[in-house]
């Protein structure tokens, strides 16, 4: 019985995982220029699939997928812009797009890109 539950127990914790794999692995990130973002930049910078809602002075509003790597459950939310921010593709509201996040020395995360899906 013990054992039973310890591989229904890990197969439950390790579904996310292999769904984030899964997520990210079918992005194509080939379009970002991640070589004109510094190496400290990049440390830990995570991609997301989400809906733009609205996209403002400095700020979009998203409706992302869960973001396993930092814990994030799926959710809509306002996210920081970066004033150097690669926005590739025409991207408008409502647009499903490819977010790369980037955590600031503040703890907070903010969008270094946002690429149009294809």
């Amino acid at each position: 019985m013990k054992t039973l539950l310890l591989t229904l127990c890990a197969l439950v914790l390790s579904t996310p995982l292999a769904m984030a794999q899964t997520n990210h692995s079918t992005m194509d990130h080939s379009t970002i220029d991640h070589s004109a973002m510094s190496a400290e930049k990049m440390e830990g910078a995570v991609h997301t699939t989400a809906v733009l809602n609205t996209l403002g002075d400095g700020t979009a509003n998203v409706s992302h997928e869960p973001i396993p790597e930092i814990g994030w459950p799926a959710m809509t939310m306002d996210l920081a812009v970066l004033e150097d921010a690669q926005m590739i593709g025409d991207i408008a509201a409502g647009d499903a797009v490819t977010l790369m996040l980037i955590k600031g020395d503040d703890g907070m995360y903010s969008i270094a890109a946002m690429m149009a899906a294809e």
